[in-house]
């Protein structure tokens, strides 16, 4: 199969006219210009690899956890709006809970319907807790985290943890060394205590200015630690609620290598306002926004990666530097070396986008998923 494409998002950048070849489900060959025989499918607009979400909890009316058919709701759902990738993020329970989750949940990961796993809790800071029951929270303890470790078969990617809580450098170094991505969040964290978790391994910033204290003059907190070292990938929820536009802009302008698009999406996420449930908590969403019910506080966001693209642009990001955050960034980030990218040899997932980057079909392993309702 050839398709051909006005542009394609190349790996170095956005390119003109150009072609895709797709065997086995898998990319055989790319170029640019006129391809090496007739397209099956020509596309009037950009080709860019499938968008790949590493944090998000649900879509679809469902969240990830131990139900599987809640999980293919959620991956259906965002793959409908050109999300190939996904790593199912769960909020804090019981570590019994959490075990039944991450075990239901690898059965998904082997069968390559979803790339991993990602702890969002339950080490985290109770003053910067959010959408997380507090009485769930825990210390860091290298037997915990075996435990989940092993029930997940060791498809968990990255966990989120607060490093200045007591054992939280141990448990980076012991996570770091096990090849799983620690980010740094839900932290009371200063400075000094984020760069100390980077210099124990931590790698990537938990949405990014979101759970942790703010960014003051005096005191820049964990925030400017993570955003200024060059070995941090910063996550970042494009859609005007969570992070002031210009703020996002302003990272991704000053960090453009390695800015990551995430969602962080629960159930509501293309889905509609309502009342849900995340985790062991009641949500009220309203005009889109979610809410932990009766508080102020955000719990998640009703996004999808093609409305983040598609805000970011519109806020002035460049929209190469939108697509890479939301494509080859995220792949990067948790070493995922067969997404992300148009090259020969990774899985044929592909977005076709109009100009204003709506999606308009997907593709995920070489196989049309049908066009966007």
């Amino acid at each position: 199969m050839i398709v051909a494409a006005r542009q394609l998002l190349a790996p170095r950048g956005l390119t003109g006219p150009g072609w895709i070849e797709v065997q086995a489900g898998r990319i055989a060959g790319w170029g640019e210009g006129t391809p090496p025989a007739a397209p099956d499918t020509v596309v009037d607009g950009l080709v860019a690899p499938g968008f790949v979400d590493v944090h998000a909890h649900g879509g679809g009316g469902a969240n990830f956890g131990a139900d599987p058919d809640q999980t293919a709701t959620v991956l259906a759902t965002h793959l409908a709006h050109g999300t190939t990738t996904m790593v199912g993020s769960l909020v804090t329970e019981s570590l019994a809970t959490m075990e039944a989750e991450v075990r239901a949940m690898s059965a998904f990961v082997s069968a390559g319907r979803l790339a991993g796993i990602h702890l969002e809790g339950p080490w985290l800071a109770e003053a910067y807790k959010g959408a997380h029951p507090a009485d769930r929270l825990l210390d860091p303890a290298i037997a915990d985290i075996d435990r989940l470790l092993q029930a997940s078969q060791h498809t968990i990617r990255m966990v989120t943890i607060a490093p200045e809580k007591p054992g939280a450098l141990d448990a980076i170094r012991y996570l770091a060394a096990h090849g799983v991505a620690v980010a740094v969040g839900h932290t009371a964290a200063d400075f000094d205590q984020a760069r100390a978790a980077i210099a124990a391994g931590a790698r990537g910033a938990t949405h990014l200015f979101n759970a942790m204290p703010d960014l003051l003059h005096r005191q820049p907190g964990p925030g400017l630690a993570l955003w200024q070292d060059p070995r941090v990938w910063v996550e970042l929820i494009c859609d005007g609620v969570h992070v002031h536009l210009s703020l996002v802009a302003q990272v991704m302008a000053t960090k453009p290598d390695k800015a990551v698009l995430v969602t962080d999406a629960m159930a509501a996420a293309a889905f509609g306002d309502g009342d849900y449930v995340l985790g062991e908590l009641s949500v009220e969403v309203r005009d889109r926004v979610a809410r932990v019910a009766g508080t102020t506080t955000i719990a998640g966001s009703t996004l999808t990666l093609s409305r983040a693209v598609q805000t970011a642009i519109a806020a002035g990001i460049d929209p190469r530097i939108a697509l890479e955050a939301a494509t080859s960034h995220p792949a990067d980030y948790l070493g995922l070396t067969d997404v992300g990218r148009i090259e020969s040899g990774r899985w044929a997932d592909l977005v076709c986008l109009d100009d204003d980057c709506a999606v308009q079909r997907v593709m995920r392993r070489g196989t049309w998923v049908g066009p966007v309702a």
